[in-house]
């Protein structure tokens, strides 16, 4: 059976605060690790009181430090955001610190709004012209010496911590294939390229010295319960907030409500359906085949599965529910 790993946005729920949030992430991963999940990675986003995890390799050593096995990780970094040099300090300063178990999945969207995109990056240039060259510049500073060479990150240098590269088009999906690195697509809210860059991925592959054929790991919402209402119920917290965010208005995640209808309108519901159509919600059972209908669809290397879960002992439970239908699975 393929690995199963979690991506985490650390939410905020409504009447919380950040602190609460990172707790809960930190909670999460352990309980994770003792489920058997390969990884747990965790999301740049800014300026949005509903998601925690901002500074995120700060993040990744609170959850590192609390873990053993698991591998931890970014999905993603931004890296329009940053000087590729500065990521290969930090990640190679958690390699050193927890070798073995350190991911760097990149992204070239700015993980936030236009105003606030400018205040991190200060020139707001083309991703697509620099995310390449950024890459690469990033291997390079991550990777043994060069003769010559007279920049160096330390800690980073010879590390060759492993990058993903992330997507929701078939940008990364061609540079991923281009450069030999494994690829994370964001199905788990832009599912429209899905199966097109799968296609291109595979398709354009060229192997590497860090990976001989393609390997594609699919973001998925799976939200478990012990009946089908129960988590219908509690996937409205997750609901809610995507509206919330594409009407323009992130907030932190709400609380579930025994129904939506009144919350939106027919057409609001049709565009969060299609947008979160790579979902499993339901009991054990409902769980099980939706997961097992989703691989054989899409033949994934694996699964990075996301549970906006408003209560923590839901959400934990969730992921439990998770991992034993992945143990049948198995089996």
């Amino acid at each position: 059976m393929i690995p199963f790993s979690v991506l985490d946005l650390s939410p905020v729920v409504r009447g919380a605060t950040p602190g609460d949030a990172l707790r809960n992430s930190r909670d999460l991963a352990m309980h994770a690790e003792t489920l058997g999940f390969h990884r747990y990675w965790l999301a740049e986003h800014h300026n949005m009181t509903g998601i925690a995890s901002a500074a995120t390799a700060v993040v990744i050593g609170y959850i590192a430090e609390a873990t053993k096995t698991i591998r931890v990780g970014s999905g993603g970094i931004m890296l329009p955001n940053h000087a590729p040099l500065v990521i290969a300090e930090q990640f190679g300063t958690l390699a050193s610190l927890y070798p073995g178990r350190i991911d760097l999945g990149l992204g070239r969207a700015p993980g936030t709004d236009y105003a606030t995109a400018r205040a991190l990056r200060r020139d707001l240039g083309p991703s697509d012209d620099r995310f390449p060259d950024d890459v690469q510049e990033l291997q390079f500073f991550l990777g043994p010496q060069q003769p010559g060479q007279t920049v160096r990150a330390v800690p980073g240098m010879d590390t060759n911590v492993p990058l993903w590269l992330l997507g929701s088009s078939l940008f990364s999906a061609r540079l991923a294939a281009e450069l030999g690195l494994p690829f994370a697509f964001a199905s788990h809210f832009a599912p429209d390229l899905m199966m097109k860059a799968l296609e291109v991925y595979r398709t354009m592959f060229r192997p590497s010295d860090v990976l001989a054929k393609p390997y594609a790991m699919l973001g998925i919402n799976v939200v478990a319960a012990d009946t089908d209402e129960e988590a219908r119920r509690l996937f409205t917290s997750q609901q809610q907030a995507f509206w919330n965010l594409r009407r323009g208005a992130p907030g932190q995640l709400p609380p579930p409500v025994n129904s939506m209808d009144g919350v939106w309108t027919p057409m609001e519901k049709a565009q969060v359906d299609h947008a979160l159509s790579c979902a499993v919600v339901g009991s054990a059972d409902t769980v099980r085949e939706g997961l097992a209908a989703f691989i054989d669809r899409t033949a994934a290397d694996e699964l990075i599965i996301t549970a906006q879960i408003f209560d923590h002992e839901a959400r934990k439970r969730s992921y439990t529910l998770v991992a034993e239908q992945h143990a049948k699975l198995a089996a």
